[in-house]
């Protein structure tokens, strides 16, 4: 019985993932293609023993750590609510002792650099750093209004309930019915120069997300039924936002892995 209970537990985890799953993993694709081969011999040999080697495949791993005892305080670093009208990040408000994803970024990315720690420190901390840079580039992770990041704000879309934090995980990607490859080749070919967007820091990236609340209209009116076209009007906000994380995620790997190589 409890087999089944663990099985059945699983598998409304797996789905519950599923789309939010989709985003990450076309984050660490496309910064996968932008990385150096130093850079990529580096996260090869760290995830050696994995069944996969890609950072597509540890994109999601967060989410599913998360539910287990032993990762459970890593709950609160996946968000940051920033307590302020204008969005202005303050970390003794907004992070205590911390615990946000505001926070957890540069902590991760000098972990994952730090070749004295043990090795599965580092893999962990890769597996982590990936994850969260894709989080503090979705709008709803690091916004400013007290309904959970969205999960309380109800929604009516396509005569299904649900809330705007899922359409913006889930529904805006799934829209475009596009398989990953397909998906990252597409985004690929609109990625602007590295250069241009490795700039700034985790706490600038979430006051970007939280601007991004008000002035591009995430937000309608009140809840209820969401207008016919809203997928399609937000899905280049999606995409650009997983570009952007891409690059940035690029350039923090670079620097704590790729000049490790050639020491």
């Amino acid at each position: 019985m409890r087999l089944i209970l663990a099985a059945a537990l699983l598998l409304l985890a797996t789905s519950a993932y599923a789309w939010s799953e989709f985003g990450h993993r076309l984050v660490g694709e496309l910064a996968e293609r932008q990385l150096s081969e130093a850079a990529r011999m580096q996260i090869a040999d760290l995830l050696r023993d994995e069944p996969d080697t890609t950072l597509a495949s540890i994109a999601a791993w967060a989410d599913t750590a998360r539910d287990l005892p032993e990762y459970e305080a890593t709950s609160r670093l996946h968000y940051v609510y920033l307590r302020d009208d204008n969005c202005r990040y303050d970390a003794q408000r907004d992070c205590r002792d911390g615990r946000c994803v505001v926070a957890a970024i540069p902590m991760y990315a000098a972990q994952l650099a730090d070749q004295t720690l043990p090795r599965q420190q580092r893999i962990e901390a890769l597996k982590f750093l990936v994850h969260f840079v894709g989080d503090v580039h979705q709008p709803l992770h690091a916004g400013n209004r007290a309904d959970e990041g969205g999960n309380k704000f109800q929604v009516n879309l396509e005569g299904e309930g649900t809330n705007l934090h899922s359409v913006w995980d889930n529904r805006i990607l799934r829209s475009a019915k596009l398989d990953r490859a397909t998906y990252a080749d597409r985004l690929d070919a609109r990625r602007i120069e590295a250069a241009r967007l490795a700039d700034g820091d985790a706490a600038a990236w979430a006051m970007e997300s939280c601007s991004m609340l008000a002035s591009r209209a995430i937000y309608p009116p009140k809840p209820g039924k969401l207008a016919p076209d809203y997928l399609v009007r937000m899905r280049p906000d999606v995409e650009s936002r997983i570009i952007q994380a891409s690059e940035r995620l690029a350039a923090m790997l670079e620097q704590a892995l790729g000049a490790a190589a050639i020491r």
